[in-house]
């Protein structure tokens, strides 16, 4: 696939997945850490922050502390993201010249150096690359916040895709209640409300009731087609990015 040059004020979904498939959050901690890095690596600065040194941070939500250090100079904007146990997803907009580059790259060379001397292990944890889809068609991006943000069900409802989804109250709390993605915060739950920029996609969706009941919508008439076009739009559109 050839490189992408990342353009400032483009939206681009990004995506990877563990080496061989492989499970790239072990724990809690695990998911814990990817989402502060999210948080911490977000900088035109190498992350210094004395917090982000404590160990016992690493196993805790992303929060403002009364001591915290200057202002971030945030190089994206992290719309939206997701993590499923041998993946991710982000919806992110470029701020400063290079910066999803640079932030690619220390979100991904941290959390691996950070996996490899937990668990004690060598080598890659990432398929290659990241890739990344602009996102550039209005169709894509009616559908793609909803798409990120349900694929959590793939977990208890597999066939999901196909509308298989069971009682539409019940998937909606389980979807509510899915720590690992920034969806909480869009329907006003407190999660990790300081990793995510969300008044974009407010203005285009809706604030979180809105945003609540759009999903609602979605859910109960899940277009299995758009699915498709999305997917097949990602195998055509997806190219890889060198850090």
């Amino acid at each position: 696939m050839r490189k992408i040059k990342f353009e400032e004020e483009e939206i681009y979904h990004i995506y990877n997945r563990g080496v061989e498939k492989r499970d790239i959050y072990m724990d809690d901690s695990d998911h814990f850490r990817f989402i502060h890095d999210l948080f911490e690596f977000n900088d035109s600065l190498p992350a210094t922050n004395l917090y982000y040194k404590k160990p016992f941070l690493q196993s805790h939500e992303t929060k403002s502390h009364k001591s915290e250090r200057r202002k971030r100079d945030m190089v994206v904007e992290i719309l939206a993201f997701v993590l499923m146990p041998n993946h991710f997803h982000l919806l992110l907009r470029q701020r400063r010249e290079g910066g999803i580059a640079k932030f690619m790259h220390k979100v991904g060379l941290g959390y691996a150096t950070y996996f490899n001397q937990k668990y004690q292990r060598t080598g890659a944890l990432f398929q290659g690359t990241y890739k990344a889809v602009l996102v550039e068609r209005e169709a894509h991006f009616i559908h793609l916040p909803y798409y990120l943000h349900l694929n959590p069900f793939a977990l208890k409802f597999p066939n999901w895709r196909e509308g298989e989804v069971g009682d539409r109250a019940d998937a909606m709390q389980f979807l509510e209640n899915y720590r690992w993605s920034s969806y909480p915060d869009y329907i006003g739950k407190h999660n990790f409300p300081s990793v995510t920029s969300r008044s974009f996609l407010h203005s285009c969706f809706g604030g979180p009731e809105e945003h609540k009941k759009s999903m609602f919508n979605w859910l109960q008439e899940i277009d299995s087609e758009a699915i498709r076009e999305l997917s097949l739009e990602y195998s055509s559109k997806a190219q890889s990015y060198e850090t």
